[in-house]
């Protein structure tokens, strides 16, 4: 209905009171600046302004007619921005998802130094748990994941850098009954405990599971902080991550055991899609680092 010139006449006769001292500062001369206000009033069919002897005052109607026409005027400049950015490869948020194995306090640094560096563009961050992680890639829920294990099981247009392997050990409370047991453990003697274990977090790809025998009972957890409460209240056995379970091994909270079977380690890797990178997604895979440093930050309990 409006056009920017308009408003931003609207605007100036409203700050400087006056035809004249807007005509000034727009570079137009008084009579084309009352023309618009006129031709503006009555696409309306209000009064905005009340003229008076050598200067205008706004009405109620003038003062909201304003009001608005600011926030229009300020929305306008911001999408011209904002477009502009995108033409040049900028987005607006980038968005990372993180298996919930990496180490907690490199998510605490990553987002520091992302915003330091970023100033204005927002940062995304979902925990996900398994195929969670590539299932976010999938559904363009995630420009980046993090820590995500096992084989990729999508196709597309992804790249990936290696992170290293993520070991696991089996754990009970230093109070279970197993804890004692000075020999590997049989299928027979674990099956009678229900495996702590985490839900995927995949919407669409098949779940999968750590770790987990035939007819056992499961004792589903949300993240692995929770596993750890349950591990150590021994309500069950199963897996946990060498980076997080070796602190409470050295405590003696929870007891490693040796399976008949070992549990094979699992390959890890940093994942992001070919076509989407933008300064923001080029600057975090630069500063993510190569295979060795991925995995010191994000894996290793020592780093």
């Amino acid at each position: 209905m409006f056009s920017h010139q308009e408003l931003l006449i609207i605007d100036t006769v409203a700050r400087l009171g006056s035809f004249a001292a807007a005509a000034n500062e727009l570079n137009r001369v008084p009579s084309a600046i009352s023309y618009s206000v006129k031709s503006i009033e009555r696409k309306l069919a209000v009064t905005l302004f009340k003229r008076l002897h050598r200067k205008v005052e706004l009405t109620s109607a003038g003062t909201y007619f304003v009001e608005q026409s600011r926030l229009i005027l300020k929305q306008m400049t911001e999408i011209k921005f904002q477009t502009q950015r995108v033409a040049n490869g900028w987005q607006s948020s980038v968005s990372i998802a993180l298996d919930n194995v990496v180490r907690e306090a490199s998510v605490n640094q990553l987002v520091h130094d992302f915003y330091a560096q970023f100033p204005e563009v927002e940062l995304l961050l979902t925990m996900e748990v398994f195929n969670g992680v590539w299932d976010a890639l999938a559904d363009n829920r995630a420009d980046i994941a993090i820590g995500a294990t096992a084989a990729i099981p999508i196709g597309g247009n992804i790249s990936y850098r290696a992170m290293g392997s993520l070991s696991w050990d089996f754990v009970v409370s230093a109070n279970h009954p197993l804890a004692s047991v000075d020999k590997p453990l049989t299928e027979e003697e674990l099956i009678q405990y229900p495996c702590i274990c985490l839900e995927d977090s995949s919407r669409t790809l098949p779940k999968r599971v750590t770790w987990l025998l035939d007819n056992q009972r499961r004792l589903v957890v949300p993240n692995w902080h929770s596993a750890e409460q349950c591990f150590i209240a021994g309500l069950g056995v199963g897996l946990m991550p060498s980076h997080r379970s070796a602190p409470l091994i050295a405590a003696g909270t929870l007891i490693e055991k040796t399976l008949l079977t070992p549990y094979q380690d699992s390959s890890c890797c940093l994942a992001w899609h070919k076509n989407n990178e933008n300064p923001a997604i080029s600057w975090l895979l630069e500063y993510l680092g190569d295979s060795d440093k991925l995995h010191a930050q994000w894996l290793n309990s020592a780093s």
